[in-house]
């Protein structure tokens, strides 16, 4: 596929004009040398547009590198510094970016949040969680309550561990809220929902003594490891509906 034949497959199924309110410039935020004509035989997919996440695709031979996390923000940016290194190792592996930030949170097929949902068996799955106006969580519910302890086993089943865990609330836990990401300011909006819990990627100091005089449990999860799952569901779909060679550079962070 070309870039542009690419570029349109993604478009329709993420949705990302509906996401207007989205800092981030979602889609090519980098081209190659020919968008219409050069074949790209795989993509690389990655949470961040790091320079490891670019060196490593690079060494793989991809054309292309989808990211959750990309370089442009909305912001004029000077091409200096890791910024530069970046930009540099894309363009001299000719090598195309593709961003896909608040529309991959959303997205209800393939996005974060309600991929997370159905990682941990929620059931009633609905939107939650407003942003900027745009509704980026998801909130469900268990058949059978759980402990916070079982509840983080379903968030990670192959044994990661969550950043930080805040028992703080029911020990039976039926509802639960999720927004992946640096998300620790919507506490409030799970507490005011009369959520059990929350789980989130990353929470504040801040946000500790919130949590713990509403008595609400909370689960960061870390930033990085609720952020996974996205990509890897489009790079899954990627490759069963259109037969392109994909791989998934994992760079974790620990936060």
């Amino acid at each position: 596929m070309t870039l542009q034949e690419l570029e349109t497959y993604f478009y329709s199924f993420l949705q990302i004009d509906e996401y207007s309110g989205d800092p981030s410039r979602n889609g090519v935020q980098v081209e190659n040398s020919n968008p219409a004509g050069k074949e790209i035989k795989k993509v690389a997919f990655a949470v961040d547009a790091c320079a490891e996440t670019i060196i490593r695709a690079g060494e793989a031979g991809a054309g292309l590198l989808f990211v959750h996390h990309g370089l442009l923000w909305g912001q004029c940016q000077r091409i200096t510094g890791t910024y530069y290194q970046r930009m540099a190792q894309l363009i001299h592996n000719d090598m195309a970016l593709f961003a896909c930030h608040i529309p991959l949170d959303a997205n209800k097929a393939v996005g974060n949040n309600y991929g997370l949902a159905r990682r941990m068996g929620l059931a009633s799955i609905e939107p939650f969680g407003e942003w900027h106006g745009m509704t980026i969580g998801v909130a469900g519910s268990f058949p059978v309550p759980v402990s916070i302890h079982e509840l983080a086993a379903k968030l990670f089943p192959d044994g990661e561990k969550p950043v930080r865990l805040l028992p703080f609330g029911k020990k039976e836990i039926q509802t639960v809220a999720v927004i992946s990401g640096g998300a620790g300011d919507d506490l409030d909006q799970a507490i005011t929902a009369g959520y059990d819990a929350f789980v989130t990627g990353e929470i504040g100091h801040e946000q500790y003594h919130v949590a713990l005089e509403s008595k609400i449990n909370v689960i960061a999860g870390g930033h990085y490891q609720t952020e996974t799952i996205g990509v890897q569901q489009v790079m899954q779909k990627l490759q069963q509906e259109m037969q392109v060679e994909t791989l998934f550079i994992d760079v974790p962070t620990g936060l």
